[in-house]
């Protein structure tokens, strides 16, 4: 891990606080999340974690067998350094069900803009001045969205955040694996079609492609194209951390590395032998995957640490 202030980082482990139980909170929407405080601590900085793509709630699982529970491990280990959080279930989904009929039509820029209504309502929960934006993944990119608005947030922590644009990463994804190879004809152009702004049709289009370009949620995936990760931090000018693992498997070193190239100001953390879930994990596939259906193995012991020391490090914005 490359070093963040040295004195931060020890008072940031040196003083563990017991976590007060979680609180459901709500906002209009109806929009609700759990904070987590840390008990005794007046005032605590306050970080709002907002979750990956597709049906991931709040604590970091998903009906497709991710069950994980990454957000509910960095909330509790975050309590245990003394910062508040708030973790939040995304429009449409979960406890947030009843926000909109249908959420695949709900874009990134609706996600950022609740994610700004969670900051604000972070920092009445908690008495903080600001909020940290802490988006994993997708969530990555909401909270660049957020930051471009940035009255309120203290900073953003940008977690397995992809560093370039969605249709750069679908391709280099597909290519990759080499049994790809007979349905690269038809996806190819499909993202071109996304990028460009048109809806693809998927008469006749192979089953396993079915999925990334399902029809009703073309309209998130074109917005989502149109957004430039590097050219968002790059406009970005608070306090950010890239925090990216070595055995990432979905975001690479390499995004980290071009968010930090987009932004030299902000700090790069690379965590090695850490999967996109932020779990310890080897770079073997299998072996990395099961750790995805595993809610009893803890995050990487560096990852809740790591934040707090860096919003410690930061104490005029919190």
């Amino acid at each position: 891990m490359k070093s963040l202030l040295l004195a931060a980082l020890v008072a940031a482990i040196a003083l563990p606080c017991a976590a007060q139980l979680g609180a459901e909170v709500e906002i209009a929407g109806p929009l609700k999340g759990t904070l987590l405080k840390p008990a005794g601590v007046e005032r605590p900085p306050v970080v709002v974690i907002l979750a990956g793509s597709g049906p991931t709630d709040r604590d970091g699982n998903n009906p497709l067998g991710v069950k994980a529970a990454s957000y509910r491990l960095l909330a509790e280990g975050l309590a245990a350094q003394g910062v508040a959080s708030l973790r939040v279930d995304k429009r449409g989904m979960f406890g947030s069900a009843a926000a909109t009929a249908d959420p695949s039509h709900v874009l990134i820029d609706d996600l950022a803009a609740d994610a700004i209504a969670w900051a604000a309502r972070a920092r009445a929960e908690t008495g903080a001045p600001c909020a940290w934006l802490a988006g994993h993944s997708e969530g990555s990119l909401v909270a660049l969205v957020a930051g471009q608005k940035p009255e309120g947030i203290c900073g953003l922590i940008l977690l397995s955040g992809a560093g370039r644009p969605l249709g750069t990463i679908l391709r280099e994804q597909l290519q990759a694996n080499p049994a790809n190879a007979p349905i690269l004809p038809q996806a190819l152009p499909a993202i071109d079609a996304l990028e460009a702004g048109k809806h693809v049709d998927t008469t006749g289009m192979h089953l396993a492609l079915l999925p990334l370009f399902y029809p009703a949620a073309q309209d998130f995936v074109i917005n989502a194209m149109a957004k430039d990760p590097a050219r968002l931090i790059a406009a970005y000018k608070g306090p950010v951390l890239i925090l990216q693992g070595s055995t990432d498997l979905q975001i690479t070193t390499e995004d980290a590395k071009a968010l930090k190239a987009a932004q030299p100001k902000a700090t790069l953390t690379v965590l090695d032998g850490v999967n996109h879930l932020l779990k310890d994990a080897p770079a073997d596939r299998a072996a990395n995957f099961a750790t995805y259906g595993n809610p009893d193995l803890p995050l990487n012991s560096q990852v809740a640490p790591s934040i707090a020391a860096f919003i410690k490090a930061h104490p005029g914005t919190n």
